[in-house]
């Protein structure tokens, strides 16, 4: 058994092993794809092959949609060359769910992948001149979204692209501005641009990069003023909020010698030159939530037939708050700190250390004290599900080292929101508050690098890090210096103002050395 057309044409074959197949003519919804065009996708990873890929492929089966997605990669174009092209555009998604059952489904929604080269470009830009293209869903993570430094420095390729125009734009943002110029001079047709990325207000967030490309290239001359309108009308290009949940880790080799068990070949994970990690096939958990405004001023799949919440964006907006800063990434972040502190190398086992899922739920307490109910997702059904089934599942081989992965751009919103609110209307005693302030400790404290038992390990990427040495971030001292810890930047609010650096201070103090951690947490959780 090969992933590719010729093998999954044996459906029978693939359904003995386990596997569920596509139940569509894969080449008519190509075909229809190339001549009408209607889903359009940025970011060939993990999190679009297991979710929207599967989503599309959930309405094909059901008949209610006769196209595929199309997927650029813009970022590391060997994802394409490795995990698309040897198989068709063909991916086999793998659900790891908490009482060991197991779900294998072959994708084929998928149906062309296009690196976002010049070659690649002008493919895409064919996409983007057709009416019929109704929604450009993204995943190219937070980080694809600057238009600037640490420091607000603007990138070396962003400045570049704003003085030349959109005729051969470097940066990722550019490009796409670029194509969607390309879009206003061909068509003009309406278009809904999702960010699918898990960072704050995320449609804000791309038209805000789209709208500084239209408004610079304006400005300079370079496009006439129509396009900058363009940009702004809501019912031509709009930018819908949305919130995504779905833990998808990187591949894991467990999971490829399963497939490799039922005859599947050539299954194995590899690693790019930039350090992407690849595979034909995805592993995630089961619990999924995308939750959608309704802003497509060209219409759009039936996606609540799959499972999705299309809503308003004030719904989005406190659904996102409740998951970003109360339910979810706050607990995952502490749990990863103190994950790496503790030399845990998966997420699971972490939760199996008492006194860690003590925090967890501690950290939970601390924020549903303020958190704003959405109604359409219970705040306490949601973290319950967190902490006793999500985090502990034992086949989901996240890993701690994984999630505290650029940290510092997390803190501000999954933490510092809630501190926010605590001082704010709801005037909140902060002296109350223990879990957040350890973690804020425990991140200060991950990064002097050597873990609760004297052992040096190498910290996670984070742009906080670059060129700099992660201990000098902290200084007690100060030292007519501004102090860390009234950095707003790193922890969204001033910790002096609000209450509690002192707390984090000792906090800190109290987990150097060795073991100082474990008893540090034992005394705070007690």
């Amino acid at each position: 058994m090969k992933l590719n057309d010729d093998s999954i044409s044996n459906t029978a074959q693939w359904v003995s092993k386990g596997f569920a197949m596509p139940r569509f003519d894969r080449a008519r919804v190509r075909e229809n794809t190339r001549e009408k065009p209607v889903w359009l996708h940025l970011g060939a990873g993990n999190i679009f092959r297991s979710l929207a890929a599967a989503l599309q492929q959930n309405l094909l089966n059901k008949g209610l949609q006769d196209r595929g997605i199309i997927v650029a990669e813009g970022y590391d174009h060997e994802i394409i060359d490795a995990a698309f092209s040897p198989y068709d555009d063909l991916s086999v998604s793998v659900v790891l769910k908490a009482d060991g059952n197991i779900e294998k489904t072959v994708i084929a929604s998928v149906v062309e992948s296009v690196k976002m080269d010049d070659r690649g470009l002008l493919r895409l830009k064919d996409i983007f001149a057709a009416e019929s293209l109704q929604l450009l869903t993204l995943t190219i993570t937070e980080k694809g979204y600057a238009l600037s430094q640490s420091g607000g420095a603007i990138l070396s390729d962003v400045a570049a692209d704003f003085a030349n125009g959109p005729g051969a734009p470097a940066s990722y943002m550019g490009k796409l501005a670029s194509l969607c110029y390309h879009r206003y001079k061909n068509c003009a047709a309406p278009l809904a641009l999702v960010s699918m990325d898990n960072c704050s207000h995320n449609g804000t967030r791309l038209f805000e990069a789209i709208h500084s490309f239209a408004s610079g290239w304006v400005k300079n001359d370079l496009v006439e003023s129509g396009f900058l309108r363009y940009t702004e009308d809501p019912e031509r290009l709009s930018f819908p909020w949305t919130m995504v949940d779905k833990i998808t880790p990187r591949p894991d080799d467990d999971v490829a010698m399963l497939l490799g068990e039922t005859g599947l070949e050539d299954m194995q994970c590899t690693t790019t030159a930039k350090g992407t990690y690849i595979s034909p096939y995805v592993n995630a958990e089961e619990s999924e939530y995308l939750v959608v405004e309704d802003a497509f001023p060209n219409g759009r799949p039936p996606l609540e037939k799959a499972g999705v919440i299309i809503t308003d964006r004030e719904t989005v907006d406190k659904v996102e708050k409740m998951k970003v800063c109360t339910c979810l990434n706050p607990l995952h972040t502490g749990l990863a700190v103190f994950g790496c502190l503790l030399d845990y190398k998966r997420i699971s086992d972490a939760m199996k250390d008492g006194l860690l899922k003590k925090l967890v739920c501690r950290i939970a307490n601390e924020g549903l004290r303020v958190v704003v109910d959405p109604k359409i997702i219970s705040p306490y059904e949601f973290v319950d599900e967190v902490i006793n089934v999500r985090l502990p599942n034992p086949f989901i081989p996240d890993t701690p080292q994984r999630i505290a992965t650029d940290t510092s751009l997390k803190i501000p919103i999954r933490f510092g929101e809630t501190l926010k609110a605590y001082v704010g209307d709801n005037k909140l005693d902060v002296e109350t508050l223990r879990a957040i302030p350890l973690v804020l400790a425990g991140w200060l404290r991950y990064l002097l690098g050597v873990d609760d038992y004297g052992n040096i390990y190498e910290l996670s990427p984070d742009p906080m890090l670059t060129g700099r040495s992660a201990a000098s971030f902290f200084s007690v001292a100060g030292g007519g210096e501004v102090h860390l810890l009234s950095n707003t930047a790193i922890f969204g609010v001033d910790l002096f103002e609000v209450g509690i650096a002192g707390r984090v201070a000792d906090y800190f103090e109290m987990m150097k050395g060795p073991g100082a951690v474990r008893r540090t947490l034992e005394s705070v959780l007690s």
